[in-house]
């Protein structure tokens, strides 16, 4: 079905939808090497380690430790916890379907140059609240609050920021459509800024809380984490000329007016620089099964193609036979 609006009509609807500023499709000026590299570095020919991530091995959470509760935030859509471990460090958990999935699309951004925090999945982990005997907890998403990785309170927005019209920009959308995230709001949108230059710049603009993704698209509580849903969710519906229509119907769906046909395609590159063993690393770490990790897999790999082809997808082909 398809369910975003093309680029040309959405353009001029984009100043009241983002709150009377302007989605910016053309750089303003030329950005400056060490500006884009705060967004995004090339990660050259050397291939990244997906599994254990930006972080790596040593900056993981210790499975066997018990975590003290410091608070607990049940309002959103996974239930939250501020732990700390037995080292004094303090962690971001976050249980729920989105565990996984917030790992392994946080991997994929990483795996492509793009800045993430570190991020890692445990399957079980427990947890003790004051004098209480611990207690098993269910997966989880674990986030260490690094001590010389501040994240500034600040965020940044889609419509307006340093990397306004860049390919980059652009191309982060693509990959986030390709992995059905649905929740494109700026308040997922932060700044981080390392003691010491880290992954190539001294600050970094990033998309986090990634977990809504790799299920189906909505606005109303889609399912995320979902592999029946993402398989069957086609990605470009339609394109004419600069118009490209996708098959999104997440939230803010106005900043689509910025991807063009070649957008698209400089995203399908990037992503299809990725080997498959990166993509099984990256499953791997949000511990997702070989068998649902191959048949994710290969849907992006058929969204990667249609990318590089700039083609419609053949499910939205089969909706209109229908």
């Amino acid at each position: 079905m398809r369910r975003a609006t093309s680029a040309a009509v959405l353009i001029a609807a984009t100043t009241a939808a983002c709150g009377g500023r302007t989605v910016v499709v053309t750089p303003r000026a030329p950005i400056a090497p060490a500006v884009m590299a705060e967004l995004r570095v090339d990660p050259g020919p050397a291939r990244r380690d997906l599994f254990w991530g930006v972080g790596g091995r040593r900056a993981a959470p210790p499975p066997e430790a018990v975590y003290g509760l410091e608070a607990k935030d049940d309002a959103g859509f996974s239930i939250g916890f501020d732990v700390v471990d037995p080292g004094g460090l303090e962690w971001s958990a976050k249980i729920g379907p989105e565990a996984q999935t917030e790992v392994v699309v946080s991997r994929v951004l990483w795996g492509l140059g793009y800045h993430q925090p570190p991020v890692y999945y445990l399957p079980s982990w427990r947890l003790r609240a004051g004098e209480d005997e611990p207690t098993l907890e269910s997966e989880a998403r674990f986030r260490p609050k690094l001590p010389h990785l501040e994240r500034l309170d600040e965020g940044w927005s889609w419509a307006d920021n340093p990397f306004s019209g860049s390919r980059e920009l652009k191309g982060l959308l693509v990959v986030l459509l390709m992995l059905n995230s649905t929740d494109l709001k700026d308040s997922n949108n932060s700044i981080y800024v390392p003691q010491e230059p880290w992954d190539g710049a001294s600050r970094w603009y990033l998309v986090r809380d990634l977990g809504a993704a790799l299920g189906e698209t909505g606005k109303l509580y889609p399912r995320r984490n979902w592999l029946e849903g993402f398989e069957r969710e086609a990605f470009i519906t339609a394109i004419a000329g600069s118009r490209i229509e996708f098959d999104y119907g997440g939230l803010h769906q106005e900043l689509l007016a910025m991807i063009g046909p070649e957008d698209v395609r400089w995203a399908a590159r990037q992503m299809a620089r990725l080997t498959d063993a990166q993509w099984r690393d990256a499953f791997r770490a949000g511990n997702f099964a070989p068998h649902q990790a191959e048949r994710y897999i290969r849907r992006i790999q058929e969204k990667i193609a249609d990318g590089l082809a700039l083609r419609v997808d053949r499910r939205a082909l089969e909706d209109e036979e229908h």
